[in-house]
């Protein structure tokens, strides 16, 4: 696959992950892949498809609709937004936006994943309890 078609199956596997397509990891990471997001930093296909599993245990209709992507030699930025429910209370509707950051092997599989976004702005300042000082503290430090 050149490094456009690969990135396009990339993203297409993405915007259609579920539970059950979990299992499909190997078919566009390496076996030793590097996986980092605000929580979790693993080495391994079955790391990270523990990781994926876990996210919809936690949430409900998770869906990923990748907005943006630049393109590298090796590599490929993705800036992407999660959508999803909240399990606990109304089942709230909620979105997280955020960017991975994504190298590739000469067979043009993943090897190198990070995963960036803002943990307390998209996540802390909204949980009951913890929210408030999330933005209290938001607040403070803001020149």
């Amino acid at each position: 696959m050149s490094s456009s078609a690969c990135v396009d199956a990339l993203i297409a596997f993405y915007e259609s992950l579920s539970p059950a397509s979990v299992a499909r990891f190997p078919e566009f990471y390496a076996a030793d892949a590097f996986f980092k997001d605000p929580f979790n930093e693993v080495r391994g296909v079955a790391p990270i498809e523990r990781i994926f599993t876990h996210m919809f245990q936690q949430v409900a209709d998770a869906r990923f609709v990748v907005v943006e992507r630049l393109l590298a030699d090796n590599g490929a930025m993705l800036v992407w937004e999660m959508h999803f429910r909240e399990r606990r209370g109304q089942g709230q509707a909620r979105t997280i936006h955020g960017v991975s950051h994504l190298r590739f092997d000469a067979q043009d599989k993943v090897v190198w994943h990070r995963d960036y976004w803002d943990a307390a702005a998209e996540l802390y300042e909204t949980l009951p309890g913890i929210g408030w000082l999330m933005r209290f503290l938001k607040r403070k430090l803001a020149a």
